[in-house]
């Protein structure tokens, strides 16, 4: 049977096909089984004949049904489970399938009163109001005709040129504008790696625990991924010299996500094992910006004089995520043959972004932000760990502190990563798992948890922790 809404906006003939196709991809009407003729229809529905042929007339032009004079309307064979792959035959119901939602999606805040959430900044460090102004500021210039037009294949000369000052400030890297390459986050940016480094290798090296969105980026991408333990100074050079590797990705400035800032004498021999082996390494500087007691190393691209180090870094866990803008310095040796190859690529992050970001960096703003939230991220930082040695005490061990937006939590109760994250649920807190950042998650200690710190308040902090420690500690 069907029902039409005739004080609805969407035509009588629409409603009419809708409700046909739905009945015949569920199976109400089955293969072969003939539809009344327009004439009953039209009666049967109160609407005139030339409204049910459309419908009717709709539906054969899509494949639903077939017509032959004289002999009505048949409705033909459809495969709906390539459609829908499962669907109820008894009540002619879809069966939705059920998504799973990472432990760091939007859907986890639901169920929980604070969420230690890695990577979600808060939004009153925000810089809004100047972020409003210099947009007004761009669309009422006259550059913003540029809008309507492909621009800089690689991104807009005047904000590669900032960044290269600001690269050459704050972590000595050495590069002109036109060795940087703006992309559409750290993904977009480990894919252009990848198809640069395809030819040379196929084989890459990445730290154990890595970066999960990197491992299952050079996966896609075909790569070989040999996992290297990281040790209590950073990657193990040992291993990976015997690894076959041609390229390796490390976090060196604060791995990623065991907290770990590489040293010195171990970045000087990772370059030389990359000059020895004719080999590749990427480096993400990801959140080199955040230390909080002491001053970050010098980036590894620094202190390369053989051009093998592909320096990345973003502006998500210092500025804003939702802009999407990350950037690659790729050395002189590859230069040519990304030319060559993606001469035809156009840069992946809108003009208007670009633009704003570059008048944010040359009036001055970014540095006064990076002070800005230095401060308040040490002050969240600081208050995290005097809440755990305070309310936890030695029950806990903490790692990867003095730097970034998160720590990891070794909890020493008895309880296995799922059981402390169940647990801290129940309670109305969210933590999150360290295993999914191994390649082979029985590698991981089992009792850790990751604790973010950027998108919450002191208080909140403290009240975390005081619920946490309930739920995990109390008898």
């Amino acid at each position: 049977m069907l029902i039409l809404q005739k004080e609805s906006k969407q035509a009588l003939y629409e409603q009419i096909y809708d409700q046909l196709k739905e009945q015949i991809l569920t199976g109400k009407l089955q293969e072969k089984s003939m539809l009344p003729s327009t004439r009953t229809m039209a009666k049967m529905l109160d609407v005139s004949r030339n409204t049910v042929e459309s419908a009717y007339h709709q539906l054969c032009s899509e494949g639903y049904l077939s017509s032959k004079a004289c002999s009505g309307y048949r409705v033909e064979k459809i495969e709906t489970n390539l459609i829908f792959p499962e669907y109820d035959q008894q009540n002619g119901a879809r069966i939705e399938p059920k998504l799973e939602i990472n432990e760091q999606g939007w859907g986890a805040e639901k169920t929980s009163k604070i969420s230690f959430q890695y990577g979600r900044l808060e939004f009153d460090d925000f810089p809004i109001r100047t972020y409003r102004r210099i947009i007004n500021q761009i669309l009422l210039s006259p550059e913003i005709c540029s809008i309507s037009s492909y621009n800089n294949r690689v991104g807009e000369l005047e904000l590669r040129r900032e960044i290269t000052k600001y690269l050459f400030d704050s972590r000595g890297v050495r590069c002109t504008p036109e060795q940087i390459i703006l992309c559409s986050g750290m993904p977009a940016c480990i894919s252009l790696i990848c198809q640069l480094l395809m030819k040379h290798s196929k084989l890459i090296a990445l730290e154990e625990p890595c970066y999960d969105t990197v491992r299952h980026t050079f996966q896609n991408h075909g790569f070989g991924v040999i996992p290297i333990n990281v040790i209590k100074d950073g990657i193990d050079g040992e291993a990976l010299a015997v690894s076959g590797a041609k390229a390796v990705y490390v976090t060196p400035s604060h791995q990623f996500p065991t907290g770990i800032v590489m040293p010195v004498n171990k970045r000087l021999g990772l370059i030389e094992w990359a000059d020895k082996n004719d080999a590749f390494i990427i480096e993400d500087d990801y959140d080199s910006e955040l230390r909080y007691n002491s001053r970050p190393i010098p980036s590894l691209q620094s202190m390369d004089r053989k051009g093998r180090v592909i320096y990345t870094n973003t502006f998500s866990k210092s500025f804003a995520p939702g802009m999407r803008i990350s950037f690659m310095v790729l050395p002189v040796t590859l230069m040519e043959q990304y030319r060559t190859a993606f001469n035809r690529y156009n840069c992946s992050v809108p003009w208007v972004e670009q633009k704003i970001m570059s008048t944010f960096m040359k009036e001055g703003h970014w540095s006064r932000h990076l002070r800005k939230i230095s401060v308040t991220n040490k002050k969240r930082h600081d208050a995290l760990v005097i809440a755990i040695h305070s309310v936890m005490g030695d029950r806990v061990r903490i790692h990867g502190k003095n730097g970034g937006l998160h720590i990891i939590l070794e909890v020493i109760n008895g309880m296995k990563e799922a059981e402390l994250i169940r647990n801290a649920l129940e309670a109305g807190v969210r933590v999150y798992p360290v295993s999914g950042y191994y390649a082979d998650s029985s590698r991981s200690k089992g009792n850790q948890v990751l604790i973010g710190y950027s998108s919450l308040s002191e208080d909140e902090i403290n009240t975390g922790i005081r619920i946490l420690n309930e739920a995990w500690f109390s008898s």
